[in-house]
Parts: structure tokens; C-alpha cells; sequence
């Protein structure tokens, strides 16, 4: 179903975000319906409550969201409890993403639907956090200390979703002096350094054998277009029309070797 500002002629009208208060009425009643839906992804149950009130958290008008002014406002909130939900408690996440995907295919599911990668950075003060290093952040549009996740994103005419993430491990991070900083960050040891467009071919090709979300077509910028791996990725996704950026050098090495194919 088209958003109530888009009609088939004129599908790309952006909607407008003028709440009032009865635009959010019954607001609790569906994040408690959303919330429902994750149930089978918990064994026990208080860490179930605690995904409830972290999304409540999130969803607040707290200026800074971490867990801990997020526990003091949220009604039930513990701060103990949510910190060992976030650092500790284990969900079925792969059977999570499988549940969300299924959500945004039955809202905005179309078989022309497309998906997006790109890289977002998150300026970080400290250095405690997984990560962390003085690296390029596409949002600050410099290099800052800051971590960079990858992220998938799924668009149709009916709106638009994050579906998948990874964060990015820069190179640095696997050296002999970081040991004691991945141990304390609980990097898995079987981790190895990945590149972006590594990072976004692995999700490319795990959401296209779950087979849940529909889609034909595939964007990206030169950070993608430029790397073999996510060109295989996309070669494999066989039917998929891709749209993404390359650099001059490699749009010049690619028009040769396609005119060397034609001759």
C-alpha cells in the first residue's frame, strides 16, 4: 500500500514530518505489536522485556541514548539487566533478520524493489569502543576518530528500510598491538579483516538465498563498483539489473577490455 502522500503517477513524493499528537496515537499499542513479532527470537524472558525497552529508549527524546539514561527513563528500566542484555544475553539474530525481512517484503515488497550499500561513520571521543580509529566518515565527510559500519538498505515505490549491517574492522585492529583491545572489545578470534565491499557482498549474497525480500535492481558507489569481490557478488545475482560507480581509471580499463571483447 502507497504511503498517503504518493499515488502510482507521482510514486516519489517524500511524506512530511510534521507530527502532532494524534499522528502517534496508538503509537505504544504497534511497538508492542513490532515487538510481539520477535517473540520466538528470545528464550527467556527478561531479555525479552529488555529489547522492548531498549526500543523504547531509542525511540525516545533522550538527547544521549545509551543504555544508562535510557534505563533511568524508561518505566521497568534496570540498568544492570539492560547492560548484560546488550553485553551478554543471546538472541536468535539470524531468525530476527528473517522475521524483519518478512516485514518489509509484506509492507513494501515489490519485485522491482532495489537494494542500496553504502558506509555511515559514527564520530567516537574515546577509543574503547569496537572499532574505533581515525578513519573516513561519509557523514562527517573527513577523517575523525569514529567507527564505520556497512549497510544494506531495501527501496520500492512503497518507501524504504534498513535490512542488514556490519561493522567495519579497520586493518589496523588485527595487529599484535591491538590484542588487549580486541580481547576487551570481545572480538571473536576467528575474525579476520574484511574490506567494505567485502563486507557488503557478504550480506548481498546471504539476503539473496534467504530469498525473502523481491528485487531487481542493485546501487552502489566506486568504493563497490571498484572492488572484484562485490562485481562477483553482483554477477551472481543473476536477473539483477546493478547500478554502481566506478572510478575513471577503471571506467577507461572497462571500456577497453569490452571493446577488445567486441573485436
Amino acid at each position: 500500500m502507497l504511503a498517503a502522500c504518493r499515488t502510482q503517477q507521482n510514486p516519489d513524493v517524500q511524506p512530511t514530518f510534521d507530527l502532532t499528537c494524534t499522528d502517534v496515537e496508538g503509537f505504544l499499542d504497534q511497538l508492542h505489536e513490532f515487538h510481539q513479532a520477535f517473540r520466538s527470537c528470545f528464550v527467556r524472558r527478561e531479555p525479552r522485556e529488555h529489547f522492548l525497552r531498549y526500543m523504547a529508549g531509542q525511540l525516545s527524546s533522550l538527547e544521549r541514548k545509551s543504555i544508562e539514561p535510557m534505563a533511568i527513563h524508561i518505566e521497568g528500566g534496570n540498568i544492570r539487566g539492560m547492560q548484560r542484555f546488550i553485553s551478554d544475553d543471546v538472541w536468535k539474530e539470524e531468525e530476527m533478520k528473517r522475521v524483519y525481512h518478512a516485514m518489509v517484503a509484506d509492507e513494501m515488497g515489490e519485485p522491482q524493489g532495489m537494494m542500496i550499500f553504502d558506509e555511515s561513520g559514527f564520530i567516537k571521543k574515546g577509543e574503547d569502543s569496537v572499532g574505533v580509529a581515525r578513519q573516513y566518515g561519509g557523514t562527517i565527510g573527513q577523517v575523525e576518530n569514529c567507527q564505520v559500519g556497512v549497510f544494506a538498505a531495501y527501496a520500492s515505490c512503497k518507501g524504504y528500510a534498513l535490512v542488514d549491517k556490519r561493522l567495519f574492522l579497520p586493518e589496523a585492529w588485527f595487529d599484535d598491538d591491538h590484542a588487549e583491545r580486541r580481547a576487551t572489545c570481545r572480538v571473536p578470534k576467528e575474525t579476520r579483516f574484511q574490506s567494505k565491499p567485502e563486507l557488503a557482498a557478504q550480506m548481498l549474497l546471504v539476503i539473496r538465498s534467504e530469498g525473502v525480500l523481491p528485487f531487481r535492481y542493485i546501487g552502489a558507489d566506486s568504493v563497490y563498483g571498484n572492488s572484484p569481490v562485490f562485481l562477483d557478488a553482483l554477477d551472481a545475482c543473476v536477473g539483477s539489473v546493478y547500478l554502481v560507480g566506478i572510478s575513471s581509471y577503471k571506467r577507461r580499463v572497462t571500456l577497453h577490455h569490452f571493446c577488445d571483447i567486441l573485436l
